[in-house]
């Protein structure tokens, strides 16, 4: 009998290439739920030119849960796990509309993890972020880091939804067996070149915007910031290629499936452990791809941090990931991907 995963926000930016990994590394079959609210349908068909797999596309709301309910009846039987992305994620669109995000991150995640207790499904994946740690003072993190006040909505969305599933698994019957895995800086494109970032609206992240000023689909390049404490004055931030974050996502699966019927609950960081500047990322995506990247330093903005960086010591020691994909290669495949896109 083939096992179902439900992907949420399966046709966005990590959601699609972690579904390329699961149908090209593993024998389960992919159940997606997504509204393209932020994302588009013809993912699903680049995802079929790359794996010759197809799956199961429900356009749907995860704030409506009579909806939701009713879509994965029918499957619920052969459901193995789910995978939780489907989330707004912009920080400064959250700063600007804080209680638009607190009513859909938190909405949609108390739904769908309702939806696993209610069909007893056990393996949970949340979508994490590095933004949890806050303005933190001094880098690497690591999973035993205090977490302080977040200084974003959003940030505070995956606080949030990190202390209920923890606080689930010690309430919950049937159990549930739950990785929160928190990504730092997600970048790069799949290197085939069908699946990459490609937002409708909210290119805040430095690559897309890289792109867009290489070719000249924006008058330039903005830099928040020149007056930090740090090598340029630029914000540091670990930046990590997207398959290897998707590849995560297998292993993490695979290992859950592997644990006893009692629940569980632990978060994972995801990043290279390696910190770059906002500039540092602008020469070598200009050396890598020989092309000039028009920018200006502008003000900070609010709710960016200074400088943080993974410790990624727990990714390989309880899931066995490492990442593989160096800057030159997320920014390689990153232009690959924009330049024909954007």
């Amino acid at each position: 009998m083939n096992e179902y995963i439900i992907i949420t926000g399966g046709a966005g930016y990590i959601g699609s290439h972690t579904i390329a990994e699961i149908l090209l590394k593993t024998n389960y079959q992919v159940i997606s739920i997504d509204n393209f609210s932020n994302s588009y349908e013809f993912v699903y068909e680049n995802l079929f030119q790359l794996t010759h797999k197809k799956i199961i596309s429900i356009n749907l709301d995860l704030c409506n849960k009579q909806k939701l309910f009713e879509q994965i009846e029918p499957y619920h039987k052969k459901i193995a796990g789910i995978i939780h992305f489907a989330a707004f994620k912009s920080v400064p669109e959250s700063v600007e509309k804080p209680l638009m995000y607190y009513h859909n991150n938190i909405t949609s995640l108390l739904n769908i993890i309702e939806l696993a207790i209610h069909f007893n499904i056990p393996n949970f994946i949340f979508s994490s972020s590095c933004s949890v740690y806050g303005d933190i003072k001094s880098s690497p993190v690591t999973e035993n880091t205090p977490l302080p006040q977040p200084i974003s909505p959003y940030a505070h969305t995956k606080q949030i939804g990190e202390q209920i599933l923890d606080q689930l698994i010690h309430l919950s019957n049937p159990p549930l067996k739950i990785f929160a895995l928190r990504y730092f800086n997600p970048v790069g494109s799949h290197p085939s070149g069908l699946i990459g970032e490609l937002p409708k609206y909210n290119l805040t992240g430095l690559v897309p915007n890289i792109i867009r000023a290489a070719l000249h689909k924006i008058p330039v390049l903005q830099v928040f910031g020149n007056d930090y404490n740090t090598k340029d004055g630029t914000p540091i931030r670990d930046y990590i290629h997207v398959s290897d974050i998707a590849y995560a996502h297998v292993l993490a699966l695979q290992k859950l499936q592997t644990k006893s019927s009692s629940s569980f609950f632990d978060v994972i960081n995801l990043g290279t452990g390696k910190g770059f500047t906002v500039l540092e990322v602008i020469k070598t995506f200009e050396n890598i791809n020989q092309i000039k990247v028009p920018y200006q330093i502008v003000g900070r903005r609010h709710g960016d941090v200074e400088a943080i960086y993974a410790n990624n010591d727990k990714a390989l020691q309880e899931i066995g990931w490492k990442p593989e994909y160096s800057l030159e290669d997320m920014l390689k495949t990153a232009w690959k991907w924009g330049k024909e896109r954007y």
